[in-house]
């Protein structure tokens, strides 16, 4: 008789496939939904719904994912994932030996904002991936439609990453994804600022603003002492369900030179319907002697992965890799964000 599967893992495998190929999140969470109703069964009404195969009676199971369960207890790869495993390919060609000397992800999301997942599952999943730290940078009270965390919540989050810290796995570093104000101000409390150990400065209000004002309000993010990293940096969108949007007029030239005097590192945000910066920006700051971090900005674990395609990336625009500061060890990275504030 063949041996039973998980059918908890491989529910939760085919959410991860999909989600790294931008499935539609209502499909994924399906899965993930499903994944938790039968792992929180008791032992005895598993054994009896797997004898008498009534899986698509359960609350939160509909026919694809009953027949997922069904198909792995009977010993068989589900036809669901066989196809997904059968489907996956590398994110990207070039760039896999940079890829290799990424130590962490500095911008990722969770369910406490406007991701999908747990920070437990999170860091599963990085851990699996080889990480050696992973920055939850959940969004700023101002984004209301993420779910930004005020500060109450905010602290209560890093008590939490405190205490998954005592356990194995991959590092979490306390951060923020902050939202960079009209004035260039930032979205959260200096004192929650000063606690963390990553923050993330990025625009998402306001994006059509005039050339002239939208560089100021970067630079004096950009100056403030608690900004690590300047996201997405031109908030366009080049595809995807969300539509595409222009990139943000600024003067560029102005923008890379103040993240070079103040030691603030440009994202080479990996998201394919981000890509940001464009090639040309890229290059610009490149020339401007700025640092780099090569970041997911990850909403689901299996986007955990994208940094395959800004890895691609900074390898054709020929970026130093001294100068990613998510290839250096975890000591020198919290000594460089940790050094203005």
């Amino acid at each position: 008789m063949p041996t039973p599967l998980d059918p908890v893992a491989a529910l939760r495998e085919i959410a991860y496939l999909m989600e790294r190929v931008l499935a539609e999140p209502y499909r994924v969470r399906a899965f993930r939904a499903a994944a938790d109703v039968v792992a929180a069964l008791s032992p005895e009404e598993y054994e009896a719904r797997a004898t008498a195969g009534t899986w698509k009676q359960l609350n939160g199971l509909g026919d694809t994912t009953a027949t997922v369960v069904a198909q792995a207890i009977a010993g068989r790869v589900p036809d669901r994932l066989a196809k997904l495993r059968g489907e996956a390919s590398p994110l990207a060609t070039g760039g896999l030996e940079l890829l290799k000397e990424l130590r962490g992800d500095l911008h990722t999301h969770t369910e406490a904002s406007d991701g999908s997942a747990t920070i437990e599952v999170s860091r599963a999943a990085a851990t699996a991936l080889g990480h050696e730290y992973l920055a939850i940078t959940d969004h700023s009270p101002r984004l209301t439609v993420a779910n930004g965390l005020s500060a109450e919540r905010l602290q209560l989050q890093l008590d939490r990453l405190n205490v998954l810290n005592e356990d194995d796995g991959c590092r979490l570093l306390s951060g923020i994804e902050v939202d960079i104000l009209v004035d260039g101000g930032l979205d959260q409390t200096p004192a929650m600022l000063k606690q963390l150990d990553v923050v993330v400065s990025s625009v998402h209000s306001e994006l059509r603003m005039e050339s002239e004002a939208m560089t100021h309000r970067m630079v004096r993010a950009i100056a403030n002492p608690y900004t690590n990293v300047l996201g997405h940096c031109t908030g366009r969108l080049i595809m995807g369900g969300r539509g595409t949007r222009p990139q943000s007029t600024f003067d560029a030239e102005v923008v890379f030179a103040a993240c070079q005097q103040f030691d603030v590192a440009v994202e080479i945000n990996s998201r394919p319907e981000r890509a940001d910066p464009p090639d040309d920006l890229l290059a610009m700051a490149i020339d401007a002697g700025c640092l780099f971090a090569i970041d997911s900005d990850a909403h689901a674990p299996g986007q955990l992965e994208f940094p395959a395609h800004g890895a691609a990336r900074a390898v054709a625009a020929g970026v130093p890799v001294e100068r990613i500061v998510n290839t250096w060890a975890i000591e020198e990275l919290l000594t460089w964000s940790r050094a203005r504030r």
